[in-house]
């Protein structure tokens, strides 16, 4: 009589671990990094859910550094036209009106795509998918050591 060894899947997952992938992508339109962080340290043996929690801790960190390039962009800006108001006998600049709807477009243009991503992941996440966000997914697949599919990498 042969006796058969099951493999477990590692690459199923269970009700709960969607779930919080899913609020791991949800709870960053309203709470930034932090729920992802909190999230990825509470479930940090669950390899499903710390991949979806580390892409959206990647996603945070690129949108703060754009955000940061944005602001230092913005405070030039504002500094060249408070300079050129000063040297022109304090008329109103006109370029600070013509760049504020730049600026401001530019950047609430980022936050609906923030939102965007938030929602398509939350909804892949909640079908038990590997999905990679475009930019961050690879890191975070080097990082944890994941494959594709949620395989093991094998080291050499």
């Amino acid at each position: 009589m042969a006796t058969s060894t099951v493999i477990p899947d590692l690459t199923a997952t269970t009700s709960d671990e969607r779930s919080m992938a899913v609020l791991a992508h949800a709870l960053q339109v309203v709470g930034g990094w932090i729920p992802p962080l909190i999230i990825f340290f509470v479930k940090r043996q669950s390899r499903f859910v710390s991949f979806h929690s580390l892409q959206v801790l990647f996603l945070e960190l690129v949108y703060l550094v754009i955000t940061m390039f944005v602001m230092v962009f913005w405070i030039a800006a504002v500094m060249v036209a408070v300079l050129h108001t000063h040297a022109n006998n304090n008329q109103i600049p006109v370029t600070f009106f013509a760049i504020f709807p730049v600026f401001w477009l530019g950047w609430m243009g980022l936050w609906i795509t923030k939102i965007v991503i938030a929602v398509i992941y939350s909804i892949k996440a909640g079908r038990g998918e590997w999905a990679e966000i475009p930019v961050v997914g690879g890191l975070a697949r080097n990082v944890l050591k994941i494959g594709p599919g949620g395989g093991t990498i094998a080291s050499m």
